[in-house]
Order: structure tokens, then sequence, then C-alpha cells
């Protein structure tokens, strides 16, 4: 094998079946990737690896080494992940906190920054504007970045920019909320998209893969299959779930241990009672946990 310093350093942008496109970061041109040596032999390649090689002719780049990874989501499989854009939606379809709770615990737990990012603001009647800003200041009371944007008018997308520049990103959500609408908005690549089923409120296509687009400054952005249900227990262990609900981290419990549930002393149950916790954050974390308290009344009152 060459040298490293005499191979050229890309980054995997497409990976289906046997295909690989790779992206070279020193002038920006796609080849289709070809592994050669151990790593045709030993090394899996999914889109996100950085890999070093060399030009072989005006289409082909050789494979001859793969960087060890930072992360590697499982759906879909795309390493090196920088930031994660939750798309939601208040009305089609409907939003679903519970989903997006898990859905953070799940990218905490990866160690991908979330952006939660609410779409489709231009179909808001006031009453769901009002909506809109009470889970917007929940989330950023939690600690997330929250914005506002409009795949279709393009309101707020300039802002989301800043938020990608120079990583490589996914977009991430439900079915039907605009994912693949703000993606083109971004790059300017037209995707194929659907309309929200009027009777589901659901999206009518689902992305099956993932490609991820050079944009801006260094910047790459994928789309991710849609989805209605998230359980972040499937990653996470039950007892581990309280250290990627971020604002509980601000309280020190009696025991280090502590679940927030049953034990004494625990400082974030008191801290729901003040109304520095938001209840519904709260009560997602127990629903998570598949855990019923009878004094959630008493912690959640008006």
């Amino acid at each position: 094998m060459a040298k490293r310093k005499d191979l050229k350093r890309a980054i995997v942008i497409d990976r289906e079946a046997q295909l690989i496109g790779v992206y070279t970061l020193d002038y920006g041109k796609t080849y289709r990737g070809i592994p050669r040596g151990k790593v045709l032999k030993k090394t899996k390649i999914y889109a996100g690896d950085y890999v070093w090689g060399e030009v072989v002719d005006q289409n082909t780049f050789a494979i001859e080494e793969v960087e060890e990874r930072k992360n590697l989501l499982i759906r879909p499989r795309v390493a090196n992940v920088d930031r994660v854009i939750i798309v939601q939606t208040i009305k089609m379809p409907e939003f679903n906190n519970f989903l997006l709770d898990n859905l953070l615990v799940v990218y905490e737990y990866f160690g991908i920054e979330p952006v939660i990012v609410f779409n489709k603001i231009d179909l808001l009647s006031e009453e769901e504007k009002q909506e809109l800003e009470y889970w917007t200041k929940i989330y950023q009371d939690a600690g997330y970045d929250v914005l506002w944007v409009s795949a279709q008018t393009g309101e707020g997308i300039d802002k989301l920019v800043d938020y990608l520049e120079g990583f490589i990103c996914i977009l991430a959500g439900p079915s039907g909320v605009g994912k693949s609408s703000i993606l083109s908005r971004l790059t300017g690549v037209e995707l194929r998209t659907g309309e929200v089923s009027a009777k589901t409120e659901r999206g009518r296509h689902t992305t099956t893969g993932v490609r991820l687009i050079p944009f801006g400054k260094g910047s790459f952005i994928g789309d991710t299959p849609g989805f209605s249900k998230v359980e972040a227990t499937m990653f996470v262990e039950p007892r581990e779930v309280r250290n990627y609900f971020r604002e509980f981290l601000r309280y020190q419990c009696k025991y280090p241990d502590c679940t927030h549930t049953n034990e004494p002393g625990c400082e974030v149950k008191e801290a729901v009672k003040r109304g520095e916790i938001s209840c519904e954050r709260y009560k997602s974390y127990l629903k998570i946990l598949k855990v019923y308290l009878e004094e959630i009344k008493e912690l959640c009152k008006d």
C-alpha cells in the first residue's frame, strides 16, 4: 500500500449494495470507490466513512484505508455523524413529544448533538403557534437548540444552514414531516417526496437508504427513513436512560444511582415540583421506563 502522504482523503457519500460513491475533500469530485487489499477483505464501508486512497482514472477511486469511526448509526448505517436535525411538526402530522424524547435519548447515547427543527410553520393557526411556543420553551429549557422553518416558503432555512456548516449531518423524524423537502431547500437537489395523507397524516413515501449530499463549506447532509415509533430502551439500558435527559444532569440527588422514581432525596423530582424540569419531559422519562408513579399528579399540579 502507498504511504498515507501519497494518498488522497475522501468521504463516502453513497453506499448501496456493491456501489460506493466517494467524494474527494481536496477538490470536491465524486468517484466510484473500489476497495483494495485489506479493506476489500476485512472492512465494511458505510456512508460517512473517511477513507484514504488514490484516483485510478477519471471515474475510479481506489480505497486503501478506512479511518476509525467516531460513531455508527444503525438505521440507516451512516458513520461519523456530527449533528442530527430532528424534524418535527405541530400538525400534518401531529406532534408527538414522546417520540421526540425517545429520539433525543438515542442520539445523546450515540454522542450526536441534536437540533430540533419544527417545519411547516406556514400552516399554523394562531392557536397552533401558541402550542409551538409552548413546546419550544420546554426543549430550550431542557438545553436544546430549537429552530422554526418552512420548507415551503424558505423561512428559517438560512439559520439552519449556520448549524450545519462544516459537519456531517442527518435529518431524522417521523414520516411526513418534510425532511426531504428541507434537504432539497438546503442543497438544491430535488428528491422524490410524497404529500401527507389526509387520512393518516403520514408521508406516502419513506426514504429507504442514505446518501450524503455535499453543500456549503465542508458540509454533508443526508435523509433517513421515516418512522412512527422509536424505543430508546432498544439502545439504552433502562437504568442508564436518566443519563440522557440532559436537564436531569443539573441536579445531584442523595444517592448517586438514583433513578428519579421512588428514592428519597431525589432532587430531580423536587425540580419537577418546582417547575424547573418540565412535567412533560418527566412523564416521558417514566413512560420510557414503563414506570407509573401515583405521586405524578402531585408533582405535576398546575
